[in-house]
């Protein structure tokens, strides 16, 4: 069984992340089991210093898992980002839907969140054209040869993802 995911894209600052909170609500309302992936470019620690899990990975482990009743997070020392794909692959197989934020460059389908404040351009239709594009959420009426999805309605947003990746 593959791993339906769907990518959010956008430059920094366009509101990737609250449109995702806000679909993922709507989502969850719905029934669906939904999963969510955050690409940073940057570095970044979820562990904080001082704690046990810090201190064995500050020791040298290269995994650690730490699980509670409610949860579990996983750090893995890398020396490349993994492709998104294999992130769906091994950990993903339990949800309905998993919603990705960047990933750009992948070849995952995708909605660009635009923002005419933000930027003139897209990133997905000007210098690059990324044949994977189904919509574009965004807050200016736009010429598009792919949907453009209302950006301040997550519902129709939802209802979008909902008709194209869940029915």
């Amino acid at each position: 069984m593959s791993v339906k995911a769907l990518a959010f894209v956008a430059k920094s600052g366009s509101g990737k992340t609250t449109l995702l909170e806000k679909v993922i609500s709507r989502l969850k309302d719905r029934g669906y089991r939904v999963g969510a992936i955050k690409h940073d470019a940057h570095r970044f620690d979820i562990d904080r210093p001082g704690k046990d899990s810090y201190r064995l990975t500050a020791a040298g482990a290269d995994t650690m898992v730490i699980s509670s009743p409610e949860k579990l997070a996983l750090v893995k020392n890398h020396a490349v980002s993994p492709p998104v794909e294999d992130l769906l692959a091994a950990f993903f197989t339990d949800v309905d839907i998993v919603l990705v934020e960047g990933f750009k460059s992948s070849s995952l389908p995708k909605i660009e969140v635009h923002r005419r404040e933000r930027s003139p351009d897209l990133l997905c239709r000007g210098k690059e054209h990324d044949p994977m594009l189904l919509a574009v959420a965004s807050d200016e009426p736009l010429e598009l040869d792919v949907p453009r999805l209302d950006i301040n309605d997550p519902d129709g947003v939802t209802d979008f993802i909902e008709r194209n990746f869940l029915s």
